[in-house]
Order: structure tokens, then C-alpha cells, then sequence
């Protein structure tokens, strides 16, 4: 290709490129974020490495509520409560919103870690597997089951800050 081709090509370019708006989101798109998703990532350390897990959670305007089983995640947290949460809506690469909260891991239990799932489980059980699954092509040889999705650990995040970030074409 000459250089006389590159140019027109340029030109073209610059002539058709579509607008895009980058921006930081108010608090009330903050809140609509957490509050319409059920996934999200929660970002931890244990002082020496970055640990990150995808999550289904709840927000209810004032904590997000997640649930877990023993393991690597919960030993990070109990040590460094200190945590990170990344929610983001995206229709495609030129629009997206962004949401990161920091705040502070906390450990649920008895009246508290049931009323957390509850409000948890009638947030996210109503995306689980549906019982009317088409069998066409599943073999579905014993009964759904989402019970496995029950975590033994209720906890909940204390927002302490939140950002956010969007695109917009």
C-alpha cells in the first residue's frame, strides 16, 4: 500500500469515527449497578499476592452479601479483612459501566448469617436452574438440583467507598 492510499484511508477514518463519551458515574448509577447484577468479583491478599474470585451476591443499599464454603477464599479473609468488589454491565466494548467498592469482609453468624441468606437466595435463587428445563437433547437423568450452590458461610462486605466508571458510544 503508498502512502497516498494510507492517507485517503485516514481521511476516511476520521471522517466516519463515532463519538465516544467516557465518564465517571453518579452515586445513584452506582447503586443501580449493584443493585440489578447477581455476579461480581471480589478482590483480596494475603499480603503477598492478589487473590480474585467471581461471586454471586445481593446489595441492599447498604452491604453486599455473599456466601461461601472453607477454603483459600474465606483463609485471606479471615487474616485481611480488607477487600475489593468489581461489578460491571456491559452491552459491548464501547458501552460498559464499571462499579469497585472497597470495604471490609465480615464474617456472618446465627440470626444475622440467616437473615443474609435469605435476602441473598430470594435475589439470586430466582436465576437458577429452572425445573422446566427442555429435556430435548440433555439427558436429564436425575431431578435439578441447586442445592449444591448452598454455601456453608454467610458474610457481607461494609462499603467504606465506591466508584464508577462507563463508556458510551
Amino acid at each position: 500500500m503508498c502512502e497516498d492510499d494510507l492517507m485517503a484511508l485516514n481521511e476516511i477514518f476520521t471522517e466516519t469515527k463515532i463519538k465516544l463519551m467516557l465518564g465517571e458515574l453518579t452515586s445513584t448509577q452506582i447503586i443501580n449497578v449493584l443493585s440489578s447484577q447477581a455476579m461480581g468479583r471480589l478482590a483480596c491478599t494475603d499480603g503477598k499476592h492478589p487473590y480474585i474470585v467471581p461471586v454471586t451476591y445481593a446489595y441492599d443499599g447498604k452491604f453486599i452479601y455473599g456466601q461461601a464454603n472453607e477454603g483459600t477464599k474465606l483463609r485471606i479473609l479471615r487474616r485481611n479483612p480488607n477487600v475489593c468488589f468489581e461489578v460491571d454491565m456491559m452491552t459491548d466494548m464501547a458501552n460498559w459501566q464499571c462499579v469497585l467498592v472497597f470495604g471490609e469482609f465480615e464474617e456472618l453468624k446465627g440470626e444475622e448469617s440467616k437473615k443474609a441468606r435469605d435476602y441473598l437466595f430470594s435475589r439470586v435463587f430466582t436465576l437458577m436452574t429452572s425445573s422446566t428445563i427442555h429435556t430435548h437433547e440433555h439427558q436429564v437423568t436425575e431431578e435439578l438440583d441447586d442445592s449444591n450452590r448452598v454455601k456453608h458461610i454467610m458474610y457481607r462486605i461494609k462499603i467504606s467507598r465506591a466508584s464508577g466508571r462507563f463508556e458510551k458510544k
